[in-house]
């Protein structure tokens, strides 16, 4: 399965030209499964559980492999520590920061049905690609955790 989350990966990196993470339900398997490929590494987590979840948050622009188009603006922890299965069953502690942690949360909320437009932080945080390219190039909400806005760390 996590040869078939990679291959799917990497398809949608050469289409899209964005894409750093999928989880199993976003191919329509309802297995509790994430693949990552950050920094020139690739993670392969099973049933993945927050250990902690920082208090402090920070506000970004997503973007998600399950809509291409679309962009919401959300916040997540800072950092997190997550507790997981590895490819050979054993147990394994991963704790993250900034983009890393953001992009585990993305993946562990498709894992429990939560997708970033649910996590819309109103009415005015969602545009497509295209508005947000008008409207931010060249303006401090470019380039992020995931290439797209500057964090605003909140204590």
């Amino acid at each position: 399965m996590f040869q078939d989350l990679r291959d799917t990966l990497h398809e949608f990196q050469r289409t899209h030209r964005f894409g750093r993470g999928i989880s199993a339900v976003q191919i329509g398997e309802p297995k509790r499964l994430i693949y990552i490929e950050l920094e020139g590494r690739a993670y392969r987590l099973r049933n993945p559980v927050y250990e902690w979840e920082s208090e402090e948050k920070f506000v970004l622009w997503d973007d998600c492999f399950s809509f291409p188009g679309l962009l919401v603006r959300l916040q997540r922890s800072v950092a997190v520590r997550i507790r997981f299965a590895n490819e050979a069953g054993e147990v394994e502690i991963l704790e993250a920061r900034d983009a890393f942690s953001e992009l585990l949360q993305h993946e562990i909320d498709h894992l429990d049905g939560i997708l970033a437009v649910d996590r819309a932080l109103d009415g005015n945080s969602l545009c497509t690609r295209e508005e947000y390219e008008r409207r931010y190039r060249g303006t401090k909400a470019m380039g992020s955790a995931k290439g797209l806005a500057v964090p605003e760390v909140l204590g």
